[in-house]
């Protein structure tokens, strides 16, 4: 029970600091004139996986995982000072640095709800991959061992994936560039499956990797631009449904794996719900070229 009470609180804590800290950055760079993009502070999740998974393994032979967890807070906590020692100072004026205006701007209420089922169908698949690939690792015949170097590469392959995805944000838009990250990452999902090679596992990790960290960070940017004298206003709801998905989706893949002794079942349905999460993403292209109700926008 304690365990558990415990546990909720990280996950609490852990997405109220995600949130509230990615609003501050974005309101931060709005404010200053900046592109109102979150690639360089996402690309910090993928550096702390890493650096996570280095630790575990430098460690494994002189800690057991209960001291491990100690060494994880105390580097959090090393971490937290220096993250509010520099953090600015939240503006809450509705002003630029340059006296520009930031005006609200939010969306139709059904482009809204779409956002959110299609924000909740990643949230599924995200959740099953970070939450198995390790063990999916190790049940590989003769690959005992290798769960920590796949969750190493998942991070490796989240650091340059923000900076890629902005990128190809600004070419394609941002719905265009969420629907080719949720395709690729259905791909990093079926490919364990395709084969017991360790390669298709490592593939399906950096494919991975490289996509559910780009598409957090292009989701709350663009719920945070509706809003920019507010950012987490939108990114709240937005969390809200990609959490309650982080909830049901490991508890659902742990049921079929204990009955079905695979975690197959699990993978292909994180893969049909993030193919449910593209159908999504199409209505919500359509949506935004639609003429929106009084006061109300859609983004590119």
């Amino acid at each position: 029970m304690a365990l558990g009470c415990v546990a909720i609180f990280a996950g609490l804590s852990s997405a109220a600091g995600m949130l509230l800290g990615s609003g501050l950055v974005l309101n931060w760079l709005m404010r200053n004139g900046q592109r109102g993009e979150l690639g360089i502070h996402f690309g910090g999740i993928g550096l702390g996986i890493a650096c996570c998974a280095i630790l575990v393994e430098v460690t494994v032979r002189v800690a057991d995982w209960q001291q491990q967890w100690y060494l994880l807070t105390l580097l959090a906590l090393v971490l937290t000072v220096l993250a509010w020692r520099w953090m600015p100072a939240p503006d809450t004026s509705g002003m630029t640095t340059t006296g520009q205006p930031m005006p609200d701007n939010p969306p139709g209420r059904l482009f809204i709800w779409v956002f959110m089922a299609a924000y909740f169908c990643a949230g599924i698949g995200y959740a099953v991959s970070a939450t198995f690939i390790s063990a999916i690792v190790e049940a590989l015949p003769g690959m005992q061992g290798q769960g920590s170097i796949t969750f190493m590469l998942v991070g490796i392959g989240a650091m340059p994936a923000c900076f890629i995805w902005d990128r190809v944000a600004r070419v394609t838009g941002d719905v265009y560039a969420l629907l080719l990250a949720c395709l690729l990452q259905i791909v990093g999902i079926v490919l364990p499956l395709l084969g017991s090679s360790l390669w298709f596992a490592l593939c399906g990790a950096a494919l991975f990797g490289a996509t559910f960290v780009g598409m957090v960070s292009l989701v709350l940017a663009m719920a945070g631009r509706y809003y920019p004298t507010r950012p987490a206003k939108m990114m709240g709801r937005m969390t809200i449904s990609y959490g309650i998905a982080q909830i049901v989706a490991p508890a659902v893949t742990g049921w079929l794996a204990a009955g079905s002794g695979s975690y197959a079942q699990g993978l292909y349905l994180a893969a049909g719900m993030m193919l449910l999460g593209a159908v999504l993403l199409v209505w919500l292209k359509w949506l935004e070229r639609l003429p929106q109700p009084d006061g109300a926008v859609a983004a590119g």
